[in-house]
């Protein structure tokens, strides 16, 4: 195969030069980005075609293959984007009438027509499969999480090939939580419950199975979602949940976690914000593990209301120090009220990883100490749960948030590390970082006595 750098460097010094600013940039750049990998991912796949698919090499019959297994899903989206592509990005429900309602004699003539375009969008996802089963086999022992996202866009090639099976009419969202006074709306396409179970969940079921494929486990999405789903009418209509009852909603979500469970991976379930006493009861019941975040996590109930000790966590959950969502530790710390830092402080596990001084001058002090912070992240490798995450930002201190809902801007979601990650195990901050997270492991016991 030839190498996508090489090919890279042929296309001039304004594409290095492009390539060079995206490396050094502090946030990714999405546009950039893309283009870039756009012209050295077309070069790499015009060479594999001219060259590789008209000799029938070794890799030609290996992506021959993959195209045949994958097709129960690969053939539409390749198909969807190349459709896209050509009709200028376009939305499909902007799209001309027999593509947009899937004639069977417009699409049979777009395959033809776009044919080049279709095998390109099939080269890039064996192209990644094959990377990624190649990071997968270089991690060893390390199992690798994945995220099983609630909705998809209406603009995606699932929704234009089973569009039946969702409510166009209406816009997927969430109450009003913590996050948003008036809710969220995300302008996605609502799931017909009816629908899919008429057809026992064939398209969850084939999501779960990708997902299994692709990870040793992984995260449930916005799990009260798939109990009740909550949305408004487009039409200005009165908000309101899917399916609309408790004995209805309670069924629903467990056939749903259970044809997640059938994939034979691993599951978790994101149980944050308004989450109803029976979900919360349905995953006990279940022993699906839910998050327990520590800022998060008091007796809501109790005078002063005090956090709970990460000791007490029920051994079916996911400890952490917060999410994607939230602001990093010590913002949270920053932000906080002198009243709220003095709850943190009384933790019985925290009190006792504490010097005297340093609890005497944590509640006043706005920046989070090392101590204290090291102290935390240490009570939640102690934790009572089975499983632990942290974001990185809290492993070195860092602010810089991930996402800010309920909002749309261009710095969400383009944080990145100060480090490419192949020099992670170079870096001396990190190395200290990864020297201390091995020594809580073991001294907590969670990794092997062998564990390097």
């Amino acid at each position: 195969m030839e190498d996508l750098a090489a090919i890279a460097d042929r296309f001039g010094d304004d594409l290095r030069a492009r390539r060079e600013a995206a490396r050094n940039s502090p946030s990714v750049d999405y546009r950039v980005v893309r283009r870039l990998k756009e012209s050295a991912l077309r070069g790499s796949f015009e060479w594999f075609r001219d060259t590789e698919l008209a000799s029938g090499t070794r890799r030609a019959a290996a992506f021959r293959a993959y195209t045949r297994d994958q097709a129960w899903w690969l053939d539409d989206y390749a198909l969807f984007r190349a459709l896209h592509a050509a009709h200028g990005e376009r939305p499909w429900g902007e799209w001309p009438q027999p593509v947009r309602d899937r004639t069977t004699p417009a699409l049979a003539q777009a395959r033809v027509e776009l044919a080049d375009d279709v095998l390109y969008r099939q080269y890039l996802q064996w192209v990644a499969d094959d990377q990624w089963a190649d990071a997968r086999r270089d991690a060893g022992d390390v199992a690798l999480f994945g995220d099983l996202p609630f909705m998809v866009s209406g603009d995606s090639a699932d929704v234009w090939a089973r569009q039946d099976e969702f409510r166009l009419d209406a816009s997927i969202g969430v109450p009003p939580d913590a996050f948003s006074e008036t809710g969220q709306n995300w302008e996605m396409p609502v799931y017909r419950w009816d629908v899919l179970a008429e057809r026992g969940f064939d398209w969850l079921r084939d999501r779960a199975r990708r997902n299994a494929a692709l990870f040793d486990g992984y995260r449930v999405d916005h799990l009260v979602g798939f109990y009740r789903t909550y949305f408004r009418p487009h039409d200005g209509g009165a908000a309101q949940f899917s399916p609309p009852d408790e004995p209805s909603q309670a069924q629903l979500g467990e056939r749903v976690l259970e044809v997640f469970r059938s994939s034979g991976a691993y599951i978790t379930a994101e149980d944050l914000g308004i989450v109803p006493q029976f979900v919360r009861d349905s995953l006990a019941k279940k022993g699906i593990a839910g998050y327990k975040v520590l800022r998060w996590e008091r007796y809501w109930h109790q005078d002063g209301q005090p956090f709970k000790d990460p000791r007490d966590y029920p051994p079916v959950g996911v400890a952490t120090t917060g999410t994607h969502d939230t602001e990093p530790m010590g913002m949270w710390w920053q932000n906080a009220s002198r009243a709220e830092r003095q709850a943190v402080l009384a933790i019985p596990s925290l009190r006792a990883r504490l010097t005297d001084e340093d609890l005497a001058s944590a509640v006043d002090r706005a920046v989070m100490s090392h101590p204290l912070r090291e102290a935390l992240l240490e009570i939640l490798y102690a934790s009572g749960s089975d499983l632990l995450i942290f974001p990185v930002q809290d492993v070195f201190g860092w602010h810089d948030r991930i996402n800010q809902p309920p909002t749309v801007n261009n710095s969400n979601w383009t944080w990145r590390l100060p480090w490419p990650v192949d020099r992670l195990p170079f870096e001396p901050p990190a190395m200290a970082a990864a020297a201390q997270l091995r020594e809580w492991a073991r001294k907590h016991g969670r990794s092997s006595p062998t564990c390097p």
